[in-house]
């Protein structure tokens, strides 16, 4: 088969998602084109035709950019949308991931549910991760079912070390064996719901009250509420930057329960992750979550419409096992899923 090219927006080289799916692709031959910025890619849009594929994933970039006011998000966006179409009326075909159902923290509001449409209506096939994401985006935008592809977030079996074992992660972050801990590990960033994870914690007894693990890149601005909202009553052991690759293992490891108290999530990367590690986890009772983990008997649940209370009251009780995370990971191992992957863009392509 010719040299086919497969243009990724926007392609974060430390996305270890990402750099999972293009595995498979890269391997069949496919001249990945990579960029992050407009510019960048409106130029590799100008070089597909017949035969390529532009593969659209996160939508913040376009029009969400924190020094760009309503005028020039807009201009972004028919930038975008100009450039799209040219290639598509070239041959190339169009992928839309959904991985939120709206940016987090989005400014322009109006302008980005007016993108989501557009990639909707525009895009060869839509995949989803996520079984309930057409139900969970129609307040939006709405979904042809004809054009929408599951293939589910890979887990990271393998991908990461695992040599250290439970004792010497938590010596190295300064625990001892008998102490609980509950893990928070990603972005820290405000829609990530730690405010109702520090109150759970503090609303339980002394006695059982677990020691809180947070470790992930943080903004000097979070990273000074998370300061304020742990006080000095509250024990926290703290990374607030990037968690380098060898090191994951020690957090994960030192973790008896990893919770997501999300406020508004569709799919997550950190809980494959908990599974990949065999740590039970924790997660707000949310349809569209229930369709895609209600089966797992390593997810508990928490009432996302009394969150900290009912997340207190489930961190009070024992940690719980991973019962099948380790079947649940083997089933998403990561090459299988950059297989199928690889497989749809030639369907799509051809």
């Amino acid at each position: 088969m010719p040299d086919r090219s497969l243009a990724v927006f926007p392609a974060y080289r430390d996305n270890p998602y990402l750099n999972l799916m293009l595995l498979a692709p890269r391997a069949r031959g496919w001249n990945v084109l990579e960029s992050t910025r407009l510019e960048q890619l409106e130029q590799h849009l100008g070089r597909l035709g017949a035969g390529d594929v532009f593969h659209m994933h996160w939508t913040a970039p376009i029009v969400q950019r924190t020094d760009d006011d309503l005028a020039a998000a807009g201009a972004r966006l028919d930038r975008f949308r100009t450039a799209v179409d040219a290639a598509r009326a070239r041959g190339a075909r169009l992928v839309w991931t959904i991985h939120n159902v709206l940016p987090h923290d989005a400014r322009h509001l109006e302008l980005e549910v007016t993108l989501d449409r557009y990639l909707a209506a525009t895009a060869d096939v839509v995949h989803v991760m996520n079984a309930d994401t057409a139900a969970a985006v129609a307040d939006h935008y709405t979904l042809d079912p004809d054009r929408i592809v599951r293939i589910p977030h890979p887990s990271y079996q393998g991908v990461y070390p695992a040599s250290v074992t439970r004792s010497e992660a938590r010596a190295a972050l300064g625990l001892v064996d008998s102490d609980r801990t509950v893990l928070a590990f990603g972005q820290m960033r405000p829609y990530k719901g730690l405010d109702v994870l520090v109150d759970a914690v503090r609303r339980v007894p002394a006695a059982d009250r677990p020691v809180l693990l947070l470790a992930g890149r943080t903004s000097d601005a979070d990273r000074a509420s998370i300061d304020t909202m742990l006080g000095d009553d509250l024990r926290a052991v703290r990374e607030h930057d990037h968690v380098g690759d060898v090191d994951v293992q020690r957090w994960f490891r030192a973790a008896d329960v990893a919770v997501f108290p999300y406020r508004r999530v569709l799919n997550s990367g950190s809980l494959h992750l908990a599974a990949s590690f065999g740590v039970p986890s924790v997660l707000p009772d949310e349809p569209h979550l229930r369709a895609e983990f209600g089966d797992e008997g390593w997810v508990r649940w928490f009432d996302a419409g009394d969150a900290a209370a009912s997340l207190a009251g489930v961190l009070a009780g024992p940690a719980g096992e991973a019962v099948g995370a380790d079947e649940f990971s083997r089933r998403l191992a990561p090459f299988g899923r950059s297989r199928e992957y690889s497989e749809l863009l030639n369907v799509v392509s051809s």
